[in-house]
């Protein structure tokens, strides 16, 4: 979907989604023909179906067959065991902003973190620390693109579009998982 199709609701898209269980509750993925546009957590199905529809509301939604399973189960094993590597083909959608800070978010090592300071800076945009705040909430594409990994300038976690309690636990297996490296940006104790 070319970003114009996404701001008509996904006019000609066809997605197709599925969910699963893990260990953070219930994961929604969705795909166009072009990769993964949603990965949604929560503690129920249905109101993640119903975020899929409000996001995409001109879309063809349809569930997923057995390639879908397994993409699936490549984002559960991302969630589960962290450093597993994730080459999933994507099919994000958003601003040229949001799609800087989605890129930027991808180059934050496992175990690490990057305030959302930081990030302004490593897009050229230093000022724009709240834009990216923003840009944050508005991926739709939890995990794999981490933007979880962001965290207030003091090192406190702060909002998370899926739950405090949810983010401070990928963080955690994010620590627990990641290699041994002196040159971490802020490494979770």
């Amino acid at each position: 979907m070319e970003p114009n199709n996404d701001r008509n609701g996904g006019a000609i898209t066809e997605l197709h989604f599925t969910t699963a269980s893990c260990s953070l509750g219930v994961v929604l993925v969705a795909a166009s023909l072009r990769g993964i546009c949603t990965v949604f957590l929560g503690d129920q199905a249905a109101p993640l179906s119903a975020d899929l529809s409000r996001r995409f509301p001109k879309a063809s939604i349809q569930p997923g067959g057995a390639e879908l399973k397994q993409l699936v189960a490549q984002v559960v094993k991302v969630i589960e065991s962290p450093a597993s590597t994730s080459t999933l083909p994507l099919d994000m959608r958003g601003t040229v902003f949001q799609e800087k800070v989605w890129q930027a978010l991808r180059k934050i090592p496992l175990g690490t973190t990057a305030t959302y300071a930081e990030i302004a800076e490593r897009i050229s945009q230093p000022k724009a620390f709240r834009a990216v705040a923003q840009a944050c909430g508005a991926n739709p594409v939890a995990v794999i693109v981490p933007c979880h990994r962001v965290v207030r300038t003091d090192g406190h976690i702060s909002g998370y579009r899926w739950g405090i309690e949810r983010k401070r636990a990928l963080l955690e297996r994010e620590a627990a998982a990641a290699p041994s490296n002196p040159k971490k940006e802020h490494r979770r104790a």
